[in-house]
């Protein structure tokens, strides 16, 4: 039996331990209060009330903001080369002179721009989107990027009282045009829900996959499988041309069956035109391959296949088409083959 003593340092404990733990889920609650005052529910975009900003109009952002457009949404939009920004200025566009006043103009901002550090800088940086946009804003960034920055973002918009998502997208500039994008994203139900009016003006399969850093999870996953995929495509082709065959015939021929997929049937009459513009540079997807290698090497996941098709685009790249698009890959195999299938075009 114990002492008197040791009755009393245990009831002690007990009452000590239980205000501990009651006064945790107090604080907890209060710093739940605090976070929903200072972070209000989104609203609904609705076309002639939701305000939109948009940040990169190249290649895919103008048609993608193009169609908000048209669905009755008003823009502001920036780019760093602001002529790029004419064409939707002439539709009716304000044209910002910064991310942040682009922010200050709209409920719902959008980037898609070409790095990880871009994003970095007009999402967090010292004139960036976060530094404008009110509580309750949503940013949205459609950027292939690394989910670790998305992550980031959206810890620190959350402490701003604002909402991130990763949205990237597939479908390159086919998709972006016809509005038939796949969007991907990660992030907050609440902000994902606010935002789908929008994503429907740009894509058809749109996904919320998770928290944020998710979409661009899944956004690695595509890319893997388009890597690989496009060398099968153009090492066919190749094959075709070799044994003799008219290519086009067997593009009709396979490309229902099998062997059919989205970059057959896209880039391979591309690829016999010799027509190598870019719907997705080179040297973007060279950008892409390098985050999926990282985060794979990050958790121990062996890709050989990924590998294999990163050095082979980083050779395009070294013999100077990282400005063509992804089926430019041609060209870096018919060097290592010694073919030469005729002049092409990348402008």
């Amino acid at each position: 039996m114990g002492s008197a003593f040791d009755e009393i340092h245990l009831s002690v404990g007990r009452f000590s331990l239980h205000h501990l733990l009651n006064f945790a889920f107090i604080t907890a609650i209060q710093r739940m209060s605090v976070a929903a005052v200072s972070r209000p529910l989104p609203a609904l975009a609705a076309p002639g009330v939701t305000r939109i900003g948009w940040i990169g109009v190249g290649v895919m952002g103008r048609s993608m903001v193009q169609h908000c457009m048209a669905a009755g949404y008003k823009a502001t939009v920036f780019s760093r080369t602001s002529a790029k920004c004419q064409p939707l200025v002439e539709l009716g566009a304000k044209l910002a002179s910064s991310p942040r006043e682009v922010a200050e103009n709209s409920d719902v901002v959008f980037t898609i721009v070409g790095y990880p550090e871009d994003v970095e800088q007009v999402t967090l940086g010292t004139d960036g989107v976060l530094s404008g946009l009110r509580a309750g804003g949503i940013v949205v960034d459609m950027t292939t990027s690394t989910p670790t920055l998305a992550k980031k973002i959206a810890q620190i918009a959350a402490e701003k009282g604002c909402y991130a998502l990763d949205g990237p997208v597939s479908g390159g500039d086919v998709g972006a045009r016809e509005a038939r994008l796949s969007i991907m994203c990660g992030g907050d139900e609440c902000a994902f829900t606010a935002v789908k009016p929008l994503f429907e003006c740009m894509g058809k399969a749109i996904n919320l996959m998770g928290e944020a850093g998710c979409g661009q999870h899944t956004k690695m996953t595509n890319q893997i499988l388009i890597a690989t995929n496009v060398i099968g495509v153009v090492e066919g082709l190749l094959y075709a041309h070799k044994c003799g065959l008219d290519p086009e015939k067997v593009l009709a021929a396979i490309g229902g069956g099998a062997a059919g997929s989205w970059s057959l049937t896209n880039y391979g009459p591309r690829i016999l035109k010799r027509d190598l513009k870019p719907g997705f540079f080179v040297d973007h997807f060279v950008k892409d391959m390098k985050i999926a290698l990282e985060e794979a090497a990050r958790m121990r996941l062996s890709l050989p296949g990924l590998a294999l098709a990163h050095q082979l685009y980083v050779a395009l790249q070294a013999q100077g088409h990282g400005d063509a698009g992804t089926h430019a890959l041609t060209l870096a195999l018919e060097r290592l083959n010694n073919m030469d299938l005729g002049a092409f075009n990348k402008k």
